[in-house]
């Protein structure tokens, strides 16, 4: 299994059950089998966070917080290397600053990042990307 990066769009989808959603599920189970687990920026995982909160409420994120704990989910910190990475790309595209974290951690890891927002568009050509639909 090659290493992965997941976005905030990737663990979203999961957590509200949407259709891009199912292979997310399905990469965290497979990851799970083969002890080897998805990475994620703290970053990411903040955004993921703050739009559950503000969409859904306190409530879905308590629950969405409950499952995270057991998912393979790897979290990364925002260290000074990362952030030179993400700056890079954050200076070099049209990306938010949470979306060039995700990119810069997949750079790091020469991981493929899953995601379905649109923005990754622009980076095609510097990472791999797994697209959701």
């Amino acid at each position: 299994m090659p290493a992965t990066v997941l976005d905030s769009f990737a663990l979203i989808a999961y957590f509200r059950g949407e259709p891009a959603g199912v292979p997310v599920k399905e990469l965290l189970q497979k990851a799970s089998k083969a002890d080897k687990p998805v990475h994620m920026t703290e970053v990411n995982y903040a955004e993921a966070k703050y739009m559950i909160l503000r969409k859904d409420g306190a409530e879905a994120w308590a629950e969405a917080a409950k499952v995270l704990i057991a998912l393979p989910i790897e979290f990364h910190p925002a260290d000074r290397e990362l952030a030179d990475l993400a700056a890079d790309f954050k200076s070099r595209f049209s990306l938010s600053l949470a979306d060039a974290f995700a990119a810069a951690l997949a750079k790091k890891h020469k991981a493929e990042l899953v995601t379905g927002d649109p923005e990754f568009k622009a980076v095609e050509k510097e990472i791999k990307i797994d697209w959701l639909k």
